[in-house]
C-alpha cells in the first residue's frame, strides 16, 4: 500500500514538474517582438465608482500615447458619477450611460457593448474602474504588440501589496493565475485574459456579435471571449512593469469569495480542452498532497514524504519568483509555501462550488 502511495506522489508531481518547466521556458524565454503605435479607445464600465474614477481618469488621460481617447460607460450609477462625467467630458474623454438592467443580456456585457460601440478607434483597451495603470507608457506598451494579423493582446494585473493573510494569498493566487494564461498562451493555446488589461479589435469583436454567444453567462465577458476566439495566430501577449495595472485587493474573504465565484462559475463554458488541461493541473495538483498525506500517516520512513514536500517547496518558490520578476513584479517568496498549500484547497472547493453556481451578480 505504502509503495503504491509513494508512486503516486512521485508521478503526479513529475507530471506537475514537467509543466512548470515548460511554462517557465516559455515565460523566461519571451521577448516583445513589436512596438507599434496605434490609435486606441481605452474603456471603462463604472458602476458607482466615482472615488476609484477620480483617481483613474487622470492616469490615463496622462498616458504618454500619441492617438487615444477614453470611454466610461456609466452603468447605472448613482453615487454623482454621471454629474462628474458631465463636468469633465473632453476630447479625450468621452462617456456613455446605461440607465437600465437588460433581461436578453448581463449589465456587464451590456455596459461594455455599449462602450465599444461609442468608441472611436478599432484597438480597444480594457481595464476597470479600481485599476491603476503601473506607468504613463501603459497604453503604449499593451498596443504596441498589435499587427496587422493580431486580434488580442493579453495583459497582466496584479493586486496592490497587502501584508494580511488576504491579500497574500489574493496576490499569489492572481500570479499563478497569470502564469497559467499567459504560459498557455506562449504555448500556442491561449484561453483566457483578464479584463484589468486586455486588448482585442473592436471590427472582431462585432464580426463575431460581441457577446451573443455568451450573453446568458454571468462574467466571462473578458475569459470566454479569449477562449471563443483567440488563438495561437492572433493572439499576443506583452510582459513588463510599464505594461501592468494594479487593482486593490477585497477586503473582506466574503468579498473575495463572491469575487471568485464568478470566475471559476465560467470556467465549465471553457472548451473541451482547455478544460481537461486545467482540469488534470489541478487534480494532479490534489492527488498529490493527497498521497503526501497518506504517506505522512502510514509510512514510518519519513524521508520520501519529506524529501517530496521539500522539492516542490523550492520548485514551486523558484518559479512564482522567477516569473513574477519576468511579468514585472516581485512576490513575497517566504509566503510561498504555505499559500502553496493553501491555493491546493481554495481551488479543490472552490472549483467544486462553481460548477454549480447558476449566477453570480457583477455588482451587488
Amino acid at each position: 500500500m505504502v509503495e503504491i502511495v509513494e508512486v503516486v506522489a512521485t508521478s503526479s508531481l513529475a507530471v506537475l514538474v514537467i509543466y512548470w518547466i515548460v511554462v517557465l521556458a516559455k515565460i523566461l524565454g519571451f521577448k516583445p517582438k513589436t512596438n507599434r503605435v496605434h490609435p486606441v479607445s481605452v474603456i471603462v464600465c463604472a458602476h458607482n465608482e466615482l472615488d476609484n474614477l477620480k483617481k483613474l481618469i487622470p492616469r490615463l488621460l496622462n498616458q504618454d500615447h500619441l492617438d487615444f481617447e477614453v470611454v466610461i460607460v456609466d452603468d447605472r450609477s448613482e453615487d454623482g458619477t454621471y454629474d462628474y462625467l458631465l463636468e469633465n467630458q473632453s476630447d479625450k474623454l468621452k462617456f456613455a450611460r446605461v440607465d437600465q438592467v437588460h433581461d436578453h443580456i448581463n449589465a456587464k456585457k451590456f455596459a461594455l457593448t455599449m462602450g465599444i460601440k461609442a468608441a472611436t478607434h478599432d484597438i480597444i483597451l480594457l481595464t476597470d474602474a479600481d485599476c491603476i495603470p503601473a506607468s504613463e507608457h501603459w497604453i503604449s506598451k499593451m498596443t504596441g504588440a498589435f499587427t496587422k494579423d493580431t486580434q488580442y493582446v493579453l495583459g497582466i494585473s496584479p493586486y496592490e501589496k497587502d501584508s494580511g493573510l488576504l491579500g497574500q494569498f489574493i496576490q499569489f493566487e492572481t500570479q499563478w493565475t497569470a502564469m497559467n494564461y499567459i504560459g498557455f498562451a506562449l504555448a500556442g493555446n491561449p484561453y483566457m485574459g483578464v479584463g484589468r488589461n486586455l486588448a482585442y479589435r473592436k471590427s472582431s469583436f462585432l464580426k463575431h456579435k460581441g457577446f451573443s454567444k455568451i450573453q446568458h453567462v454571468t462574467g466571462g465577458d473578458d475569459d470566454l471571449l479569449v477562449n471563443e476566439y483567440a488563438h495561437k495566430k492572433n493572439t499576443r501577449v506583452v510582459l513588463g512593469a510599464s505594461s501592468l495595472t494594479y487593482s486593490i485587493p477585497k477586503a473582506t474573504w466574503g468579498a473575495y469569495i463572491h469575487q471568485k465565484l464568478r470566475h471559476w462559475s465560467v470556467g465549465k463554458y471553457y472548451g473541451f480542452k482547455d478544460k481537461m488541461l486545467l482540469g488534470f493541473q489541478n487534480l494532479s495538483n490534489l492527488v498529490f498532497w493527497l498521497a503526501l498525506i497518506i504517506l505522512a500517516v502510514q509510512t514510518n520512513n519519513y524521508l520520501i514524504p519529506a524529501g517530496l514536500l521539500v522539492f516542490r517547496m523550492i520548485f514551486v518558490t523558484i518559479l512564482i519568483n522567477s516569473t513574477s520578476k519576468k511579468f514585472g513584479y516581485r512576490m513575497n517568496i517566504w509566503l510561498v509555501p504555505v499559500m502553496d498549500i493553501l491555493y491546493v484547497g481554495y481551488a479543490s472547493i472552490f472549483g467544486i462550488i462553481a460548477l454549480f453556481t447558476k449566477k453570480v451578480r457583477w455588482k451587488k
